[in-house]
């Protein structure tokens, strides 16, 4: 159950006793802040008596008890930057601060950025990102006697009303929400969250959102002849799924955008058994697919008049005696052949037929979404994923987003020269490459044999086709300010992008 926060706007605090957040610059001067006049005389004249020793730095925080109120004021260095991701990280540190401090809500002061035009998503950004900072992944836990600190709701604070900010606001906490959802899905144990759990899932949170969920089992999996997927859950006890979701809310002339997840939902690495120091957080290589089914319900949320397909392949990865293993051979949905070199290498086995599987609704364009790579993390560190795809405007766009929402995606080359890295010996193609290196982009020239031959109806242009590698956002990191484990990436990007997209 996600902890759900609620946020309010009006022209003054909701109460005398409210605690307020002051957003300052190091110019910023405390006592002049428009929040400030809200303040009862006496709490005024503590402001000017603590002037010096209220300045604060960008990302710091100091937190003070108003003499004769108990009114607990929160201050939160800036920089003095304005941007809606700057906004959200100051207002993740706000969250965290008023946690510590046991504030179940506060007021800010929320004043029109300076250009007026992007007022909603600099709101949406604040309000998605005071979910993110409110989620603490605490189902496996013993409640204290107190209950947990959460945050319970955030008043916006305007000199009038506004409604760019209202909807802002409204649209941020649900998006915030599904990326929170999307992080709960990814925490949870593999023990709890098999691909039969995933599907589950999938169908419970479609319920009454216009979002149509099917799910072939592995009978219709192997009539379609997805060898990729059968081979890949061959070691496992449990069958694999493959989800499919509809969201067709746009006019039945457009084409569908297609999201296809990983949903690899443990993975042992196989009979190349992934050594211990790695092993431990493979419950989380099902986040793609996570992603995936939570930005398709965002979607539905936000009414998007736009038809989405969402495609998850879900699998556990197991070493047993029936284990696929190094050597082999699978035919795929394509009529590719893949040849296993390496049993770890499994998510773009499964892909591989998703993405085979996508051409099928004759998309528009088709994104995949995987955490496909430890050569991703090496080459970027753990502050952006990998993107590709074989449309420069398609991917520029895509970065583009990553900028504006914080959820941010570096463009990596893609180039059929690297197709002899993977040219298979026995089979068409293998399934790592020829070398240790450049194992990010194999992987995803690997993915775009499976795309490319597709090609839009009454038309020689191939499908427009990006690859989101997010191994290395898997996880939060010092310095986000949000709770330790999955981070969500990349439900923030796809939303805005299935909102802007045009077929």
């Amino acid at each position: 159950m996600i902890r759900t926060m609620k946020a309010i706007l009006g022209t003054k605090p909701s109460s005398d006793a409210l605690p307020l957040v002051f957003f300052l610059s190091p110019k910023d001067a405390l006592s002049r802040a428009p929040l400030a006049g809200f303040l009862n005389p006496q709490e005024r004249e503590y402001l000017a008596q603590i002037k010096k020793e209220a300045g604060v730095k960008e990302k710091e925080v100091k937190v003070f008890v108003m003499p004769g109120s108990s009114r607990k004021i929160i201050l939160v260095g800036t920089g003095g930057s304005s941007t809606g991701v700057m906004a959200g990280i100051a207002m993740r540190i706000a969250v965290q601060a008023a946690k510590r401090e046991k504030v179940k809500s506060f007021g800010f002061w929320a004043g029109i950025p300076v250009q007026r035009k992007k007022t909603r998503n600099f709101y949406e950004a604040v309000a998605a990102n005071a979910a993110m900072a409110n989620f603490e992944f605490v189902k496996y836990k013993t409640a204290p006697e107190e209950g947990f600190a959460f945050v319970e709701e955030i008043e916006a604070i305007a000199g009038k009303p506004n409604k760019d900010i209202a909807e802002g606001l409204r649209r941020g906490l649900i998006i915030g929400e599904e990326i929170n959802s999307c992080r709960e899905l990814a925490n949870t144990p593999g023990g709890d969250m098999t691909p039969r759990a995933l599907a589950a899932h999938a169908i419970a949170v479609s319920e009454e959102l216009g979002i149509r969920t099917t799910i072939l089992d592995e009978r219709k999996i192997k009539e379609l002849g997805m060898g990729g997927v059968i081979g890949v859950s061959k070691g496992s006890i449990e069958p694999p799924q493959f989800i499919v979701q509809e969201y067709m809310n746009g006019a039945k002339t457009r084409k569908p955008i297609v999201l296809v997840g990983k949903g690899v939902t443990f993975d042992t690495g196989g009979l190349n058994l992934k050594p211990s120091n790695s092993i431990y957080e493979m419950h989380m290589d099902m986040s793609g697919g996570a992603a995936v089914i939570h930005a398709i319900r965002a979607a539905a949320r936000l009414k998007l008049k736009k038809n989405i397909v969402g495609l998850v392949p879900a699998v556990e990865n197991m070493p047993s005696g029936s284990s696929y293993r190094p050597g082999d051979l699978l035919r795929t949905l394509s009529g590719k052949t893949i040849e296993v070199l390496d049993t770890d290498a499994e998510g773009r086995v499964i892909l591989a037929d998703a993405l085979s599987y996508a051409k099928t609704f004759n998309p528009s364009v088709v994104i995949d979404v995987a955490t496909l790579t430890g050569a991703a993390m090496v080459a970027l560190g753990q502050r952006y994923s990998a993107l590709f795809s074989n449309e420069k405007k398609l991917g520029d766009h895509l970065r583009a987003i990553g900028e504006e929402t914080g959820d941010r995606a570096w463009l990596m080359p893609l180039s059929t020269d690297y197709e002899e890295e993977i040219k298979g010996t026995f089979g068409d193609v293998a399934n790592v490459g020829k070398t240790r290196y450049g194992g990010a982009i194999t992987g995803a020239v690997f993915l775009w044999q499976f795309i490319k031959e597709g090609t839009a109806e009454k038309s020689k242009k191939p499908i427009r086709w990006a690859h989101l590698d997010i191994a290395p956002r898997m996880t939060t990191i010092e310095g986000e300010y949000l709770a330790k484990g999955a981070a969500g990436a990349p439900v923030m990007l796809l939303t805005r992008f299935l909102e802007e997209h045009f077929s």
